[in-house]
C-alpha cells in the first residue's frame, strides 16, 4: 500500500514537530544536561549543552521542579533511557513518519509504552514524592505533551498495520 502524502496526514506533521523538539531540544540539551552535570549546585559548564541552556534548566528546576535538581538514581535512569533509546527513535521516527514507512509502527508502540511508563513514574514523584513540586499545575502542564503524544502515537499505530495509507483497519 502506498502512503498518503504527508500533506494529507496532519497528525503525522504534528508528531514530526514533536519528535523534532524532543530530538533537538529535550533529549540532547535538557536531558543531557542532567547527565553531564551530576551536582547542579557545584559544577563547571560543560562544552555541551550551552551555558544558557544549562542556566535555563536549572532555573526551571529551582523554581518549579525539585526532582530535576535532586537527580535521584531512578530519575537519571529515565534520562539515560531518553538519551540512549528515545533520541535515536526520534531521528528514525522523523524520517519514517515523513516518508510514511510502516516499519516504524512497532517501534512507535514500544516508544509510546515506555514513555508513558517513565512519565507516570515521574509525575507520581511530582505529585506525591520526596521531591514533590510546589507548582503542581505548572509541572503537570509542562509534562502533558509526554502523556498526550504517546497516547496519540499508540492510537495511531495500533489501528492498522499500514498506518500511513488511506485504508485503515
Amino acid at each position: 500500500m502506498q502512503p498518503l502524502p504527508l500533506s494529507k496526514r496532519p497528525v503525522d506533521i504534528t508528531l514530526i514537530v514533536f519528535f523534532c523538539v524532543n530530538l533537538f531540544f529535550i533529549t540532547y540539551i535538557v536531558d543531557l544536561e542532567q547527565l553531564v552535570i551530576t551536582d547542579p549546585n557545584h559544577f563547571q559548564y560543560p562544552i555541551w549543552p550551552p551555558a544558557k541552556m544549562v542556566d535555563l534548566v536549572h532555573w526551571y528546576g529551582r523554581n518549579f521542579d525539585p526532582v530535576l535538581m535532586a537527580r535521584p538514581a531512578w530519575w537519571r535512569a529515565t534520562i539515560w533511557i531518553d538519551s540512549i533509546f528515545f533520541g535515536p527513535f526520534y531521528a528514525f521516527a522523523i524520517y519514517a513518519y515523513w516518508k510514511g514507512k510502516n516499519w516504524i509502527r512497532f517501534v512507535s508502540i514500544v516508544w509510546a509504552s515506555v514513555m508513558l511508563t517513565n512519565v507516570s513514574i515521574i509525575l507520581f514523584e511530582e505529585v506525591n514524592g520526596e521531591h514533590a513540586t510546589p507548582q503542581l499545575a505548572r509541572v503537570l502542564l509542562s509534562n502533558a505533551a509526554w502523556v498526550i503524544f504517546p497516547v496519540i502515537v499508540m492510537y495511531r499505530m495500533w489501528r492498522s498495520v499500514y498506518p500511513f495509507s488511506a485504508k485503515t483497519g
